[in-house]
């Protein structure tokens, strides 16, 4: 009698479950620590929100101590959960910088009793991890950890997640789009070209079809109902050479092209200003993702020097958020006397003096909200360098010049 043959078995199936931690770090610094005292017991200055893990957070600094019973003999620090969550598990670790060099650092580390304690559970937003009696407040304005009245915190927060891993029969190696490589290649080699840009004493060749499809400006001027499709050369004027190059370069690539590898092709150029021309090209050829990516790095790059050139830009151009971002940053009480002695400030005088009212109008604000000052400079606040004198002295040059 003949044996059937037996049917192999189907391999086992199989699931990991694995439970890890996503870690995130902030630094905190309070300037103007002496002047931060006094404030009283439970009132904290808070550091800038920050997202670590699918949440929010923020640091919480307590110059006289979060407990009233301490007498201020403390101060507090704490990590609280700034977002809607529940039942959030994590680790924290605080870690108060000495600033001798030394590296003498203050830590207190949820993470190297993770083993034994577990992680800590939020269970709401505000719920909070950290120490009441953080450091000896006499101890600690005489340590290194206190250095030109500044002191630095470096919080890390390592949020719990788990995920489940099973089994992949087949797995793919996705290459990395080329697409913008490509159509970089095709222009720097000038293949297939059929149009020639005339900017200033240089000549930029490019195609015709690319253009129209990333432009509207371009698609009128050679396709449109009154475009000339057999166009061969166009001259451009208003616009310097290098900014039309990086136009160009974008429209190709998708990328921002390095600001400043083409400002250091034309002397005297910063990568600021570089960016700005940038900025009003990309609004006259209607190139509204590269306008934005000209805001942000405008808005990353904002100094004294360049914020009221900048503002005036931002006017110009319809640009509402870097307008925002310029006047929050000009009206700092630490920024706005300078911001008054640069030549930008002249020309914003001269030729835009509704920004000015605007200016002074964030000012008012500034100064009647502390705790918008805390979260756009990630410090103290109002609590900062300058005198308040000289401050109100520049509040009515402003007022005079208005």
């Amino acid at each position: 009698m003949a044996i059937p043959p037996q049917t192999p078995h189907p391999p086992p199936s199989w699931s990991r479950s694995v439970t890890e931690t996503v870690r995130g770090s902030h630094q905190f610094t309070v300037r103007g620590f002496s002047l931060a005292k006094g404030m009283g017991p439970g009132r904290h200055l808070a550091s800038d929100i920050f997202a670590v893990g699918g949440y929010h957070w923020a640091v919480y600094f307590y110059p006289d101590g979060k407990n009233p019973d301490d007498n201020a003999n403390y101060v507090s620090v704490f990590v609280a959960l700034a977002s809607d969550g529940a039942d959030v598990r994590a680790l924290f670790e605080l870690t108060l910088l000495d600033q001798s060099g030394r590296a003498r650092h203050k830590v207190h580390s949820h993470f190297d009793r993770a083993l034994q304690a577990g992680p800590y559970t939020l269970k709401y937003r505000g719920s909070m991890w950290g120490y009441k009696r953080f450091y000896r407040r006499s101890l600690l304005e005489t340590s290194d950890f206190l250095k030109n009245d500044c002191l630095v915190l470096n919080c890390t927060v390592g949020v719990v997640k788990n995920r489940i891993e099973t089994p992949k029969n087949i797995q793919f190696h996705v290459p990395s789009s080329d697409m913008g490589r490509c159509f970089k290649e095709l222009l720097s080699l000038g293949i297939g070209c059929d149009i020639t840009f005339e900017v200033g004493d240089e000549k930029v060749r490019a195609h015709k079809w690319i253009l129209a499809a990333r432009s509207p400006v371009f698609k009128a001027q050679f396709f449109g109902p009154i475009g000339k499709p057999d166009l061969r050369r166009v001259v451009v004027e208003d616009v310097e050479p290098v900014v039309f190059k990086a136009m160009v370069n974008f429209i190709y690539a998708d990328e921002l092209p390095s600001i400043h590898e083409l400002a250091g092709s034309v002397s005297m150029w910063t990568s600021t200003v570089v960016v700005q021309h940038l900025l009003a090209a990309a609004d006259r050829y209607g190139l509204d993702r590269l306008r934005i990516l000209c805001e942000a790095k405008l808005c990353d790059e904002l100094t004294p020097e360049t914020v009221a050139t900048t503002l005036a830009l931002a006017e110009q151009h319809h640009c509402a958020e870097l307008k925002t971002a310029c006047l929050k940053f000009a009206a700092v009480r630490e920024n706005l006397g300078a911001v008054m002695e640069t030549e930008g400030f002249n020309y914003l005088e001269e030729t835009c003096p509704s920004l000015l009212s605007d200016l002074l109008a964030t000012v008012a604000v500034v100064d009647d909200d502390p705790a918008s000052g805390n979260r756009k400079r990630g410090v103290c606040g109002n609590i900062g360098a300058a005198p308040v004198g000289s401050v109100e002295a520049s509040e009515r040059h402003i007022r005079r010049r208005v």
